[in-house]
């Protein structure tokens, strides 16, 4: 048991072995396991917390680590929901051997990836994938204890028939106000009209899904690519990212992997107390500012026009040409690869670093 999690008199602690009750397919590869305590006793924790299994797989015990989806409101029992990967070893166990009535070590809970350490009247929670899972159980919590939160519940999926826990979270914004579901898919699922958010992520979608959220609270889950997209989609935008929280695995020597929230990868962001400087090499004219400046506001603010659309990073309008120097860009899809490696960059969403020549 975690030392910062108080142990309720008469609840489950990881001295005791948790006993397999049932298995809920949810989605493609993904289960839902049930465990209750042999004695009865039931599990204190923290909503959006971890649990570490012991598996028998072959060759010696597999320690595997996964969040809890279940709420703490429901205390009888414990869920973890897990999606098998191509390469899961521990999942596929799980999925393939581990039956009711079995009964499998575990250590935990712990974790600080919960909203109970940040608590707010407006949440943001962005997951991907099985990144859902802390999600569902803040979320339930949230709908059991009846108190009104305003949150927004976004999740990714490649398509809809891979958003585990749809229709329970769908109904459950039907029975109370203040949660907002939010799908973004990749694709649609064959012969079956999709009408919502399709692509990546992007600061477009989020302004779009709520637009105050400079006012919330943000929980991020998913993979790491994902989290580092969702990180410099708010940055980009001037959230306080004192607000924002993600969860990730790491995998340290001994006993096994542990699920920690972590302090957030140094992603080389501009920053206000950096200075930079901007050559546009036909006007000759030179110009600092701070990295935060976008390179569009430079040019406006020296008198120098570059044609702009949605300012966004969307319409590719103000293509500009970098002849040296590097820059900061985060878009959304106004510019392709290759112009990016012919030396494109798009003026609106991209921020110098250091000394940078244009061709304008």
């Amino acid at each position: 048991m975690a030392k910062t999690q108080a142990t309720a008199a008469g609840a489950w602690t990881d001295e005791e072995v948790l006993e397999c009750v049932s298995i809920l397919p949810e989605s493609p590869n993904v289960v839902t396991v049930c465990f209750q305590a042999p004695s009865g006793r039931p599990f204190v924790f923290q909503a959006g917390q971890f649990i570490t299994l012991e598996l028998p797989v072959p060759g010696g015990p597999l320690y595997r680590t996964f969040t809890i989806s279940s709420s703490p409101t429901r205390p009888k029992s414990l869920t973890i929901t897990m999606k098998a990967q191509s390469t899961s070893i521990g999942v596929r166990w799980i999925i393939d051997n581990l039956r009711p009535g079995m009964t499998l070590k575990a250590t935990g809970p712990a974790g600080r990836f919960t909203s109970a350490e940040y608590p707010a009247q407006k949440y943001l929670f962005i997951s991907a994938g099985s990144g859902i899972t802390p999600m569902m159980s803040m979320t339930t919590e949230i709908y059991d204890l009846g108190r009104h939160r305003d949150v927004v519940f976004v999740n990714c999926a490649r398509r809809p028939s891979e958003i585990i826990f749809k229709r329970r979270l769908e109904h459950m914004a039907t029975r109370v106000e203040g949660l907002d579901l939010k799908w973004v898919v990749q694709e649609p699922d064959p012969y079956s009209p999709w009408t919502g958010y399709q692509g990546t992520f992007n600061q477009l979608m989020l302004g779009l899904m709520a637009p105050d959220y400079l006012e919330r609270e943000v929980f991020c889950c998913g993979p790491e690519g994902f989290m580092q997209s969702v990180r410099e989609a708010l940055a980009g935008l001037g959230f306080d990212m004192d607000h924002y929280h993600q969860e990730s695995f790491h995998a340290p020597g001994t006993p096994g992997p542990e699920l920690i929230e972590v302090e957030l990868p140094d992603d080389d962001l501009p920053e206000d107390d950096v200075m930079a400087e901007i050559v546009f090499d036909i006007s000759g004219v030179t110009q600092s500012c701070p990295e935060t400046e976008t390179v569009l506001a430079v040019a406006r603010n020296a008198g120098i026009a570059i044609a702009s659309g949605c300012t966004f990073g969307v319409c590719g309008t103000c293509k500009t040409k970098k002849l040296s120097g590097e820059v900061h860009m985060v878009h959304n899809g106004g510019i392709t690869d290759e112009e990016i490696e012919e030396g494109y960059i798009l003026a609106c969403c991209s921020n110098p670093r250091g000394k940078v020549t244009l061709d304008l």
